[in-house]
C-alpha cells in the first residue's frame, strides 16, 4: 500500500470500535422489531368496557409486566370496566411501559362504531381519554409521542443500524458521506410516507427479506478492494436500498398504528425520530473515530472483523426471512 492512500485506509478503519459495540449491545438479534403490547377497549354499553390484551404470544408476561391504570370515574370487575354515567374520561396510563414493551397501542372501540388509537411510551405513559370518539389530542402529544417512536424503532432496529454502518465503512468519514446519508434519508422518507397513507403496499416478509440483502451487499462492498460502481457512487446504492428501508419502516408504523387526527404531524415526527436516531448512530461513529490512535495496526483486523460479523449476521437475517416466506407460500 502506498504511503499516501495509507491515511485514508486508517481512517475506515477507525469505525469498526462502534460496529463491534452496536452488536455486542444488541442483545438478542431479533433485526427492528418493537416490543409492542396491544390492548383493546370496547364499549358494550354507555360507560361500560370491556378491555383484553390482544395480539401478543406470551399472554401471561404482559399481564404481569404491564397494569393499567384507568380514569377515577372507572371501576375495574375483572376485564370489564364500568365508568358510569360520567363515561370513559380522564387520565390514562400503563404502569411498566418502557421496561420489557417499548410502547403499548390501546384501541378503543367506542359504542357508536368509531374507533381511535393510542400509543403510550415510557417517555409518553399517559394520555388523556374525553369519553367519546372525539380524539381530543393535542399536536405536541402527538408530535411528542411519534417522535420517540421514531428514535426507539431505529435504535432498536439492529438491520437498519447494520446497514448504516456498512455505509460508513464504504465511504469513510469523507464529503460523499453527507451525500450518501441524505440519499438514504430522502429515499426510506419517500416509501415511509407513501407506505403509511396507503398509496404504496407491498406485503412485509418480500420487504424484511431485500433489506437483510441489502446490508449482505453493502458489507460486501465494503470489503472489496476494487473501484466498483457501489464505491464510486454510493449515494445512489443508499437511495435504491433506502427505498426499500423505508417499506420495513411503514411496516412498524402500521403496528404501532396512526392517529386518524393529526395524520400528518405523527407521520411527521416518527421520521423526524428516525432521523434523529440515526444521525445520533453517525455522530458517535464520528465521536470513536475521533478518539482512537491515529496509528494503529490493528484496526485493520478489527474493520475487517465487524464487517464480516455484520454480514454474517445479515445473510443469516436472509435465510432465515427467505425461509418463513418460502414457508407461507407452501403452507
Amino acid at each position: 500500500m502506498s504511503r499516501g492512500g495509507a491515511p485514508g485506509t486508517l481512517r475506515r478503519l477507525r469505525a469498526a470500535l462502534l460496529a463491534v459495540a452496536l452488536l455486542v449491545a444488541a442483545g438478542p438479534l431479533a433485526a427492528h422489531e418493537m416490543s409492542m403490547a396491544e390492548m383493546e377497549l370496547r364499549e358494550t354499553g354507555p360507560g361500560d368496557f370491556i378491555w383484553t390484551w390482544t395480539a401478543t404470544s406470551d399472554a401471561r408476561s404482559v399481564y404481569a409486566d404491564l397494569t393499567p391504570q384507568w380514569p377515577a370515574s372507572c371501576r375495574e370487575e375483572g376485564n370489564r370496566l364500568h365508568c358510569g354515567a360520567g363515561g370513559l374520561v380522564g387520565p390514562f396510563t400503563v404502569r411498566g411501559v418502557g421496561k420489557r414493551y417499548s410502547a403499548v397501542m390501546v384501541k378503543v372501540d367506542w359504542l357508536d362504531g368509531q374507533t381511535r388509537v393510542y400509543t403510550l411510551t415510557g417517555n409518553q405513559p399517559e394520555v388523556r381519554l374525553y369519553g367519546s370518539a372525539d380524539d381530543r389530542r393535542g399536536v405536541g402529544e402527538i408530535a411528542w409521542a411519534y417522535l420517540v417512536l421514531g428514535v426507539e424503532h431505529i435504535l432498536t432496529g439492529y438491520d437498519h443500524l447494520a446497514f448504516v454502518m456498512g455505509l460508513l465503512f464504504l465511504v469513510g468519514f469523507r464529503r460523499k458521506l453527507f451525500w450518501t446519508i441524505t440519499a438514504f434519508t430522502m429515499a426510506h422518507s419517500l416509501t415511509l410516507a407513501s407506505a403509511a397513507l396507503g398509496i404504496l403496499t407491498l406485503r412485509p416478509p418480500p420487504v424484511e427479506a431485500t433489506i437483510a440483502l441489502s446490508i449482505v451487499l453493502v458489507a460486501h462492498e465494503a470489503l472489496s478492494r476494487r473501484d466498483t460502481l457501489s464505491r464510486r457512487y454510493p449515494a445512489a446504492l443508499a437511495f435504491l436500498f433506502g427505498l426499500v428501508h423505508g417499506l420495513g419502516f411503514a411496516g412498524a408504523l402500521k403496528e404501532i398504528g396512526l392517529p386518524q387526527v393529526h395524520l400528518p404531524v405523527a407521520l411527521l415526527t416518527f421520521n423526524v425520530g428516525v432521523e434523529i436516531g440515526q444521525l445520533f448512530t453517525v455522530g458517535l461513529a464520528y465521536l470513536v473515530y475521533r478518539l482512537l490512535p491515529r496509528q494503529a495496526p490493528w484496526l485493520a483486523v478489527g474493520r475487517a472483523t465487524a464487517l464480516y460479523v455484520i454480514g454474517s449476521l445479515a445473510a443469516y437475517w436472509s435465510w432465515s426471512r427467505i425461509a418463513v416466506m418460502l414457508a407461507r407460500l407452501h403452507g
